[in-house]
């Protein structure tokens, strides 16, 4: 809720950079996507670690415990920038707004701030951290924590801990250079830079996780969507506005 409370701030004051006719519209639009956001980071969680629901020994009515730990970021940003994008259109039909990309490109830093808040949950769950890590970050972990075949180390990567480093860097960079940007870079890059992050702490990470070919379900999901992000921001370099 922390990370919320700040992309909306944030976003709210980026947005009303850009438009004489901004005052309310993050807020009323956060009041719909959010939740989506929230309801579609549950479904891809759920989709993607079904056992622990629907297999042996889960309970399906746990898919509805959302306080027990268990948002997938894609699906968070997907149904909630779908949700957002009916929002904003419904806006836009009483008040002269900018596209839909600005203000998306509006949003993206708060929203990056928002995730690295919420990555601090999993150290309160005691959850997604890395391989066996002697170092003096390295996280102590509790035995009964410790995944199968680790229980002889009690030290960790945190890589909770190092994606929120990554996109507080990231959003701190789009703000700095994001109005030397077109229309809609931001957001592209926005998507681009946390996939390409996401992927290589993927591969430290240790917890239960679908595989294909060996290769956990996130790096294939990390490096598509990059992929379509890079060549969306590639495109957008031929547009002719800013920012700001």
């Amino acid at each position: 809720m922390l990370g919320i409370a700040i992309a909306i701030y944030l976003g709210d004051r980026r947005f009303r950079a850009i438009t004489t006719h901004g005052a309310s519209v993050v807020s009323e639009v956060a009041i719909t996507a959010v939740p989506f956001g929230i309801i579609g980071g549950r479904i891809y969680h759920v989709i993607t670690s079904p056992d622990a629901y629907f297999g042996p020994g889960g309970h399906a009515v746990d898919a509805l415990k959302i306080w027990e730990g268990g948002l997938g970021i894609w699906g968070a940003i997907a149904l909630g920038s779908i949700a957002a994008w009916i929002s904003y259109r419904r806006i836009s039909r009483r008040v002269e707004l900018p596209t839909f990309l600005h203000f998306m490109d509006a949003l993206a830093p708060g929203v990056l701030f928002a995730q690295a808040v919420g990555r601090f949950g999993n150290w309160f769950n005691i959850e997604l951290f890395g391989r066996p890590l002697n170092a003096p970050w390295a996280l102590q972990i509790p035995l009964l924590n410790r995944p199968p075949g680790f229980s002889e180390f009690s030290t960790f990567h945190p890589t909770f801990l190092y994606e929120a480093i990554w996109t507080t860097a990231l959003g701190l960079l789009l703000i700095k250079y994001g109005r030397f940007l077109k229309v809609g870079q931001v957001f592209a890059l926005y998507v681009f830079g946390y996939c390409l992050g996401r992927v290589g702490i993927e591969m430290i990470r240790i917890d239960e996780a679908h595989n294909f070919a060996g290769v956990r379900l996130n790096v294939f999901v990390g490096t598509v969507i990059g992929l379509f992000a890079l060549v969306a921001y590639l495109r957008l370099s031929k547009g002719t506005g800013k920012l700001r």
